[in-house]
């Protein structure tokens, strides 16, 4: 358990960050609330133990504990990253006829859509996300995956893959999934190829990834999209004030008006166990455990980043600047 800067070979002497990290974990990691999630059959497979968390700063300090180079599939927190290539394919305005930004208090696999506009209530619930998906530009499947996989590659500063068995598993039995697809088509939200964004969406949420890069990934959108390792820009500065706004409102689900009023930053999580936090300005928060609450957050990864936010005062109605 260390903390770490640059690309992360070079070693740093302990911090109280990493203290409270090695507090944290220690103290939840004897927590067995929860379950791992079932409704995808290779998800139910995982070691419901496996629990890490790491910080990454926007000037690249990176501090981790716990299993943070256990890899596993990114699931819905592929979300935050495909809207940001969406709005850079096609502008804000154009993304907003397609995909409202509005928090609907429901599962994140509810079949509903807005009853005046149509459209999917925002871009992290399923059905929000497949609309965004499907604008991702690209001729044809084959490139718009390529596309996908260097758009994660520029946050993660490494290649990334797609979990095969996973995105088999998510592909046969996703016909809740398929079902927000037909009813997106009926009313002009996506086009005919229906099949081919289902594909892709299956495919980004089984990208394999790691807590340190979940804690990159959140660290680069609080560095203005700017990766604080490599300082590559990974998604145009101009988008990340609507990146990060629908995070906050809309990226726990049914859980964000609790989170908004604890915690108070935005994040996204996924059924995998993954969750990603952003400090605007400071720092990029990663916790990965597969045990889930009801809503589908990780049950640790909530209790982590809700000791964070309270004793590094995160909240962004309290938070000021800190030297860590």
């Amino acid at each position: 358990m260390t903390s770490q800067a640059n690309q992360g070979d070079l070693e740093i002497d302990p911090s109280p960050l990493l203290t409270v990290l090695n507090e944290l974990h220690s103290q939840y990691k004897l927590l067995q609330e929860g379950a791992v999630a079932k409704y995808i059959p290779e998800l139910a497979k995982v070691n419901p133990d496996l629990f890490s968390i790491c910080i990454v700063t926007v000037d690249g300090q990176v501090y981790k504990v716990g299993d943070y180079d256990q890899l596993f599939t990114i699931q819905s927190i592929s979300k935050v990253f495909a809207y940001g290539l969406a709005l850079e394919d096609h502008g804000l305005d154009y993304v907003l006829t397609r995909v409202g930004v509005e928090p609907t208090g429901d599962a994140f696999n509810a079949i509903i859509l807005d009853e005046q506009s149509k459209r999917p209530y925002n871009p992290m619930v399923n059905a929000g996300a497949i609309a965004t998906t499907s604008l991702i530009r690209g001729f044809g499947p084959t490139e718009r995956l390529n596309r996908m996989l260097d758009m994660f590659q520029r946050y993660i500063s490494r290649d990334v893959f797609v979990d095969i068995s996973v995105f088999t598993s998510e592909r046969s039995t996703g016909h809740r999934n398929r079902a927000m697809a037909h009813l997106m088509l009926n009313f002009g939200m996506i086009d005919q190829n229906i099949e081919e964004a289902l594909d892709l969406y299956f495919q980004q949420c089984a990208v394999m990834v790691n807590c340190q890069d979940l804690a990159k990934m959140a660290a680069t959108l609080a560095n203005r999209g700017i990766n604080p390792i490599t300082k590559e820009q990974a998604v145009n500065k101009h988008y990340i004030k609507d990146i990060l706004s629908v995070m906050y409102t809309c990226g726990m689900y049914n859980f964000a008006g609790e989170w908004a009023y604890k915690i108070g930053i935005p994040a996204k999580s996924g059924i995998s166990g993954g969750i990603i936090a952003v400090v605007p300005n400071q720092m990029g928060i990663g916790v990965f455990s597969p045990l889930l609450d009801v809503r589908g957050n990780s049950v640790r990864g909530v209790k982590v980043c809700e000791e964070l936010s309270q004793r590094l005062g995160l909240h962004l109605f309290e938070c000021q600047r800190k030297d860590y």
